[in-house]
């Protein structure tokens, strides 16, 4: 059995295609959509597009969400499924989603994350990505593509040791430091995503800040634990 949980907050605009791209691609998955406390009609348009939901009752951030989302689906299909982590915003390009499982299925990787193909025009500096590669590194003494993608597949087992995940932007970086700290095999598979492009306004540069600040909160965990490297 495969469960997607999908993370959400004000997704209402793209949700929809993104749960019937899903739908398209794993016919057979349970989806639960892990709201983060949304405003507009994402928990809505999650039911009506057949989706479990787990809704905060605020905004708590992203890592809190999934955690609530993962712990639902637990409930529902147990440690020996499969597990898919999705961002919302995907749109139609969640069609390509399912490849991430051919690793995990063939025994080859015990974590799966989705690396983009290409930079696309409009996207921002780098600068965030830039220090979670460092972070990693430090860390770690890997270095990863996409050490922050959203996307990932993984059994069941492996997914109930990272929970819960660290808090807010900062769940994605925690989750590849201590699965690369474990030795468990991650295997970056490109595909071509597109999520809601957050463009070089304020908006989009105060959504990175946000990112950063949950890496450095990352960052100075793993030095409390004397993880880094000189």
């Amino acid at each position: 059995m495969t469960v997607v949980v999908v993370t959400a907050r004000d997704e209402a605009e793209r949700l929809a295609s993104t749960l019937e791209a899903l739908a398209h691609a794993l016919p057979a998955a349970r989806i639960v959509l892990a709201d983060d406390g949304s405003r507009d009609a994402t928990p809505s348009l999650g039911r009506a597009a057949g989706a479990l939901v787990t809704s905060l009752d605020r905004p708590l951030g992203k890592g809190q969400a999934a955690s609530a989302g993962c712990a639902r689906a637990f409930e529902l299909a147990g440690p020996e499924a499969t597990y898919v982590l999705c961002d919302a915003d995907l749109g139609a390009s969640a069609s390509s989603i399912a490849a991430l499982l051919a690793p995990v299925l063939a025994g080859t990787a015990d974590l799966a994350i989705a690396a983009p193909r290409e930079r696309r025009p409009g996207d921002g500096l780098g600068i965030a990505l830039a220090f979670a590669r460092w972070s990693l590194r430090r860390a770690t003494g890997s270095t990863l593509a996409a050490p922050i993608s959203g996307q990932r597949a993984l059994r069941g087992a492996t997914l109930q040791k990272l929970l819960p995940f660290a808090p807010g932007f900062g769940m994605e970086l925690a989750m590849t430091t201590a699965a690369l700290r474990d030795g468990w095999r991650i295997v970056e598979v490109p595909l071509a995503l597109e999520h809601r492009r957050r463009g070089r306004g304020v908006a989009g540069f105060a959504h990175r800040a946000r990112q950063l600040h949950a890496f450095l909160a990352v960052h100075r965990a793993q030095r409390r634990a004397g993880h880094l490297s000189p």
